[in-house]
């Protein structure tokens, strides 16, 4: 299994353009709140853009309340005024990636939780999928390969493992940027790595024992190089 590295910063020019784009329309009454959207495939020609780029950038807006979908019926423009309007696209566009050491800490305060709870509710099947992830990655460290991506396919194991579905569903977003940025500093030198694999093995006794206040110690004890190579950074 592999987890894929997403680039962000393309997709996310294409989708404030056409945020950009999609704002000019109602600012200039060409939509007003009520009004149904052209289709995609009607947005993505005028703009020049992917279908799939119009339907994120619409999708973005829905999130925000900006453009509201009706089943059945298409999606509309919401009634706000102009003036709100305009002021809410503007705090979208100035959205910005998480930094590095803003994923690390949500990362810490994550897996604190989900490892406790995967100590307490993990199944059998959550024990194989922990103990193939761990093996992989054993694998990978041993041979002196690059074992990134299998380090977090073992963490994402455990969030599974917690039960808890919304816990789960945050370390799969915040994942491939944890992943990318990785990579692009250089944290899992060769001698982390190594000491990765016990730490790893650690995590999994306490959870296949049952030990939430073990599970949690040892996570704190694999988390404590990340943290300080995190906060030694320059900003």
């Amino acid at each position: 299994m592999k987890l894929e590295i997403l680039t962000r910063t393309e997709n996310q020019e294409i989708h404030n353009e056409i945020i950009v784009q999609l704002r000019d329309l109602m600012n200039n009454k060409n939509l007003e709140p009520g009004d149904k959207l052209p289709s995609e495939r009607m947005l993505s020609d005028k703009f020049g853009v992917s279908r799939s780029s119009v339907r994120e950038a619409i999708q973005k807006l829905e999130f925000y309340g900006i453009l509201i979908s009706k089943p059945q019926s298409g999606t509309f423009v919401a009634d706000i005024g102009q003036v709100a309007m305009n002021g809410m696209v503007n705090d979208i566009l100035r959205l910005e990636e998480p930094d590095f050491k803003s994923l690390v800490e949500t990362r810490i305060l994550l897996e604190l939780k989900t490892v406790r709870l995967a100590a307490r509710r993990r199944t059998e099947n959550d024990l194989k999928q922990l103990k193939n992830a761990l093996d992989a990655y054993r694998k990978k460290v041993e041979n002196e390969e690059d074992a990134v991506q299998e380090d977090l396919l073992f963490h994402l194991a455990i969030a599974k493992a917690s039960g808890n579905s919304t816990m789960n569903t945050f370390m799969l977003i915040i994942t491939p940027e944890i992943l990318t940025n990785f990579e692009k500093y250089h944290v899992c030198d060769k001698n982390m790595a190594f000491r990765g694999v016990q730490e790893h093995q650690d995590i999994f006794d306490a959870i296949k024992e049952q030990n939430p206040q073990l599970a949690k110690e040892k996570m704190k004890v694999h988390f404590k190089n990340l943290y300080q190579y995190c906060y030694n950074l320059k900003p």
